[in-house]
C-alpha cells in the first residue's frame, strides 16, 4: 500500500496532486521517468510521469487531471488513504546535458511532467526560456515552480485571461526568431499542442524532445498497447520512451490510437458518476 500524504486541489477542482510515500521510487527516479498507479482491487493500472520526489522524505508526486472513471476515482482518495499499487520508476529518463539554450514548453497537466525536465535543463548550466500554458488562468498550474527553474518564463493561455492571448506556439516561434542560439526544446502536453510546436520547431531545425502518452497496460514492453512510430520504425513508449524525437513522430497515427476506445471510456465514467452520486460506491469499495 502507498499512503497519500499531502493532498492539494488546483484548477477548479479539475487538477488534483498527490505526494505518495513510496522511498524505493523516490530514490532512483529521475525526470522524464513515470510510475503506474492502480487506485485499488477493481482499479484500472494508469501511467503518470513524476511531477517531483523527495527521497530524503521517500516520497514522489504525481499530479493528473480528471478526464475519466480511473482519474475520477483517483481523486477519491484523500491523505491518510493508500494506492493498492504504485509500480516504477518505469521509462527511460531524460537525457540531461549542457548544451547552451534551450527552450521549454508546457500545456495543461504536461506543465508537471515538464517542471522536474526544466529544473534539470537549468541545473545542468543551460538558460532556460519557458512557455507555459492553459485555456485559461484558472487551469494554469505551477506557474512558481516554473518561474523558479527557468531564466525566462512566458505565459499563454488561450482566452486571454493571463499573459499573452494565444497559444504557446506563439511564444514558442517569437522566441526562436529572436534566439537563433537555441539548441534544444522539450515540448510537452496534449497531441495536438505537441504535434504543432513539432512543426515550428523543425522550421528553425532545433532538435526537439516530447513525451508521449499512448494507451498503455503493463509498463514494461510485453503488452504492445504503447506501441508508436518513431522514424518509420515501431517502438514502445513504456521502455523506449515515454520521449522520443518529435519531428519523427507519427502524430496522426498515435492520435488514432488515442481514440481508439473513447465510447468505452465515455461509458465506463458515466457509469461511475452514476453509482458514485448515490453516496457509497461499490467502485470505491
Amino acid at each position: 500500500m502507498f499512503e497519500i500524504v499531502e493532498r492539494s486541489e488546483m484548477a477548479q477542482g479539475t487538477i488534483v496532486s498527490n505526494w505518495i510515500k513510496a522511498p524505493k521510487i523516490a530514490a532512483k527516479a529521475k525526470p522524464g521517468q513515470f510510475v503506474i498507479l492502480r487506485a485499488n482491487e477493481k482499479g484500472e493500472r494508469i501511467p503518470l510521469t513524476m511531477a517531483d520526489t523527495d527521497p530524503a522524505k521517500g516520497l514522489i508526486n504525481i499530479i493528473y487531471m480528471v478526464v475519466g472513471k480511473s482519474t475520477a476515482l483517483f481523486k477519491t482518495l484523500q491523505v491518510g488513504q493508500s494506492y493498492l499499487d504504485v509500480i516504477g520508476p518505469l521509462g527511460q529518463p531524460t537525457h540531461l546535458e549542457k548544451v547552451g539554450k534551450v527552450i521549454c514548453v508546457g500545456g495543461g497537466t504536461g506543465i508537471a511532467v515538464l517542471y522536474p525536465i526544466t529544473r534539470g535543463l537549468k541545473q545542468m548550466g543551460n538558460y532556460v526560456y519557458s512557455v507555459i500554458g492553459a485555456r485559461s488562468k484558472d487551469l494554469l498550474i505551477l506557474e512558481d515552480k516554473m518561474k523558479a527553474a527557468s531564466d525566462e518564463l512566458m505565459i499563454c493561455t488561450d482566452d486571454g485571461t493571463y499573459g499573452h492571448k494565444g497559444f504557446v506556439t506563439d511564444k514558442l516561434r517569437e522566441t526562436l526568431e529572436k534566439h537563433k542560439d537555441i539548441s534544444l526544446a522539450v515540448c510537452i502536453g496534449p497531441v495536438p499542442m505537441m504535434k504543432f510546436c513539432c512543426k515550428v520547431t523543425e522550421e528553425f531545425k532545433v532538435k526537439t524532445l516530447v513525451s508521449l502518452n499512448p494507451i498503455m497496460v503493463d509498463g514494461t514492453g510485453m503488452c504492445g498497447c504503447c506501441r508508436v512510430t518513431v522514424g518509420g520504425k515501431m517502438q514502445f513508449a513504456c521502455v523506449d520512451g515515454p520521449e522520443f524525437d518529435g519531428h519523427e513522430v507519427d502524430w496522426d497515427e498515435l492520435n488514432l490510437r488515442l481514440r481508439s476506445y473513447m465510447m468505452e471510456e465515455k461509458v465506463s465514467f458515466d457509469q461511475f458518476k452514476e453509482c458514485h452520486s448515490g453516496g457509497k460506491c461499490s467502485c470505491c469499495s
